[in-house]
């Protein structure tokens, strides 16, 4: 049975292409939508371009002569309307002196939709939770647009764990390579129907569970082959359990141009960035600056303008990046690395002063061509989208980082569709 889903305005502008996602069922957008998505077609932000790519949208499916109000069939076998209120609501909504004049004209539109349609379900689909309340109120079905909307347990870990004979891990330690093929073999029906490029492969001993190995898919090749070894550490921080074994072992590749890490907070993602950076930067001298940068959001309550030059003003906003790199000059000041020249810094200034580290805010990030540097992107989401050049001429490298702050989120769409490999998507526990 085809369903008539009815959108507000905030659906188009959290995602413009929803309208073609609702298969071959019935999508209506209230003439009032259009008149609040018009409101934000001017502005910079997300949601200026969002605003922007719903009119082009619009405007697209109306060549040939077709009729947004008489319906246009869209690519999925549905049809979209745009659509005037003509029910009549309940006047104690009708009352716009709370503000919610446009929320009443679409409430007013979707209950005209179920007046015209009795025979199939209307839905009102609303990212606003009162609208939502407010429509059920008046029998109105309505609900969240979370298309988008995964779980933790759903998102591709960069690892996969196979149990085999203790033959095939002793040939793996001894030859130090292992093919595809024979490890797809020895595993059977437990080897998973699609692996990936970079992915990293715990082999578990069958009779023995305590034996284990690790290493990292290289399809092209058609081998799997050994993680580095990290005895001594980089920049005195040795990886605690497999996966930030896993995330030294991609930072540290100068082949993987591009990371999207993921993980809880406190699990080291930032930590271990910046030690691999200033590895690759002062040490294996592959990339000529390490470049870390953040958005720049408030915890709370924003205490307003900071005083001072625009250095001063972001020390404020930078202090977690300096954290990090004043623990690690400690630990290498400390004595468990051989003292080099290049590690006597007693700050993060002096490897400022030597042009080796630059911290920036991400807002001054956007236009920029970044060559041969060792770029990390510190909370990396939704509200940005940064294409660097470091990826495109392969002589840089660039780490995605994301916090994961609860159980769901909707920041998987955004990992750039036009990278191809090699690259990697990691986890860190």
């Amino acid at each position: 049975m085809q369903k008539h889903f009815v959108l507000d305005t905030n659906v188009l502008l959290h995602d413009p292409q929803a309208m073609f996602r609702f298969a071959d069922n019935f999508v209506y957008i209230p003439i009032t939508v259009l008149e609040e998505i018009d409101q934000f077609k001017k502005e910079l932000s997300d949601l200026g371009r969002n605003a922007r790519e719903v009119s082009r949208r619009l405007d697209d499916l109306r060549e040939g002569g077709a009729s947004l109000s008489e319906g246009v069939t869209l690519p999925s076998g549905g049809v979209l309307r745009v659509v005037i209120s003509a029910a009549e609501l309940p006047s104690t909504l009708r009352n716009d002196r709370q503000g919610h004049s446009a929320d009443n004209l679409i409430l007013g539109a979707a209950l005209s939709i179920r007046q015209g349609q009795a025979d199939s379900p209307t839905i009102l689909v609303t990212k606003d939770v009162n609208l939502r309340v407010r429509a059920d109120a008046l029998g109105l079905r309505a609900e969240d647009y979370d298309v988008e909307r995964i779980s933790i347990d759903e998102l591709y870990s960069g690892s996969l764990e196979l149990t085999l004979p203790g033959e095939i891990i002793n040939t793996y330690y001894q030859s130090g390579k292992l093919t595809v093929d024979a490890l797809r073999s020895a595993a059977g029906a437990a080897f998973p129907r699609t692996v990936y490029t970079n992915q990293y492969v715990l082999l578990r001993n069958r009779d023995n569970p305590s034996q284990t190995a690790l290493g990292r898919l290289d399809l092209g090749a058609g081998m799997l082959c050994p993680t580095r070894k990290l005895r001594e550490g980089v920049w005195g921080v040795r990886p605690r359990n497999k996966e930030q074994h896993c995330l030294l072992d991609l930072l540290l590749n100068d082949d993987i141009k591009l990371v999207t890490l993921v993980g809880k907070a406190g699990t080291g993602k930032t930590l271990l960035a910046i030690a691999a950076g200033l590895q690759k930067v002062t040490e294996e001298r592959v990339y000529k600056k390490l470049l870390v940068s953040r958005p720049i959001f408030p915890l709370g309550r924003d205490i307003g303008f900071l005083p001072g030059t625009v250095e001063e003003k972001l020390n404020p906003w930078m202090q977690p990046i300096y954290d990090n790199v004043e623990f690690l000059l400690g630990v290498n000041q400390s004595g468990n690395l051989p003292p080099k020249e290049r590690r006597q810094s007693q700050s993060h200034q002096d490897l400022v002063n030597m042009g080796l580290l630059a911290i920036e805010p991400l807002t001054y990030i956007r236009g920029r061509s970044i060559p041969s540097q060792f770029m990390i992107v510190d909370g990396f989401s939704v509200h940005y989208r940064i294409w660097s050049s470091a990826t495109d001429n392969q002589k840089g490298k660039i780490v995605f980082i994301h916090g994961l702050g609860g159980s769901t989120f909707s920041w998987r769409k955004n990992i750039p569709a036009l990278v191809r490999p090699p690259w990697h998507d990691c986890s860190v526990s």
